[in-house]
C-alpha cells in the first residue's frame, strides 16, 4: 500500500499523526496544495483505510488510571476452540486495551490499564485467572513511561 502513496500523501500522514486537529487550511499550506485537493487526499486516505480513525490521546493518570501492566499469556491449546474462546472473552474486558499474538515464551501479550493495584489484583484473580483457556499468566508491571511516540517510524520523504 505504501508504494501507492506519493510524497504529498506521506507528508499528510506525518502531519496528521503529529496533530490530527490541524485544520484543512493549515494542512494545505504545509503541503503546498489548495484546500480542496488537500481534503480530497485526506478523504482518500481515510476511505482506503490507511487512516483508520482519529483519537484524543488522554493521559491515563489524569483520569485516575494509575496502573499499566503487560501480561504474557500462554493458552491451554489442548482445550477445544481455545483461541476463539479466549479472544471472545478478552474482548469483553475493557481494561485490556491491546492484545497481540507473539512468538517466544508466551502466545499473547496483553496491555492492561486500570485504577490501582487492588483493581489489577481483582482483575487478575477474579477475571483473567477464571478464563479456562489460559494456562499461564506472567505480569510485567510498568513503573513509568520513558517513550510513547504516536508517529510511525517511516521515511516520509520517499516517493
Amino acid at each position: 500500500m505504501a508504494d501507492k502513496l506519493d510524497k504529498i500523501d506521506l507528508k499528510i500522514l506525518k502531519l496528521l499523526q503529529e496533530n490530527s486537529k490541524i485544520t484543512n487550511l493549515d494542512l494545505s499550506k504545509k503541503i503546498g496544495l489548495s484546500p480542496a485537493p488537500t481534503l480530497e487526499r485526506v478523504k482518500k486516505l481515510e476511505s482506503t483505510g490507511i487512516i483508520q480513525s482519529y483519537h484524543a490521546v488522554v493521559q491515563p493518570i489524569s483520569i485516575g488510571l494509575n496502573v499499566k501492566t503487560f501480561v504474557l499469556v500462554s493458552l491451554a491449546w489442548q482445550k477445544e476452540n481455545a483461541l476463539n474462546d479466549f479472544l471472545a472473552k478478552i474482548k469483553g474486558i475493557e481494561e485490556i486495551t491491546e492484545c497481540y499474538i507473539i512468538t517466544g515464551e508466551a502466545d499473547f501479550l496483553i496491555k492492561i490499564v486500570c485504577k490501582d493495584i487492588p483493581t489489577y489484583e481483582k482483575l487478575l484473580f477474579k477475571t483473567l485467572s477464571q478464563i479456562d483457556e489460559i494456562e499461564r499468566l506472567k505480569t510485567l508491571m510498568t513503573l513509568s513511561t520513558v517513550k510513547d511516540v504516536k508517529v510511525l517510524p517511516f521515511d516520509y520523504q520517499t516517493s
